[in-house]
């Protein structure tokens, strides 16, 4: 069976309250078919020139890449950081039965 292409997006936030609120955000206006928060995680970065520590609470978002730029545009605009992660990681396979409800799911907008 021919799915169209579906990613991961990733994304991390400061505390487990934003995470699952932009979660259900981008569920609820199906933008995304599903969102796991997973955290807490230690995240070890440079910014302004300087190693910094935090931590903080990780998201996985599943959509189709059809949704990629509504979803992009979207998690910006609820994302508190002045930078904040976005990366899209290609799903290479998937049972058949998990890529169908994916494509109804985030599809359907």
């Amino acid at each position: 069976m021919s799915f169209p292409s579906y990613v991961v997006v990733v994304t991390s936030v400061a505390d487990r309250e934003t995470a699952e609120r932009i979660a259900e955000t981008l569920v609820t206006e199906r933008l995304a078919a599903c969102a796991q928060v997973l955290g807490p995680q230690a995240s070890i970065y440079r910014w302004n020139d300087k190693v910094e520590r935090a931590t903080e609470w990780r998201l996985e978002i599943k959509t189709a890449s059809t949704r990629l730029t509504a979803l992009e545009r979207r998690l910006l605009e609820l994302h508190p950081y002045d930078v904040p992660e976005c990366v899209a990681l290609p799903i290479i396979h998937g049972s058949d039965a998990y890529l169908r409800w994916l494509a109804e799911e985030s599809e359907s907008a």
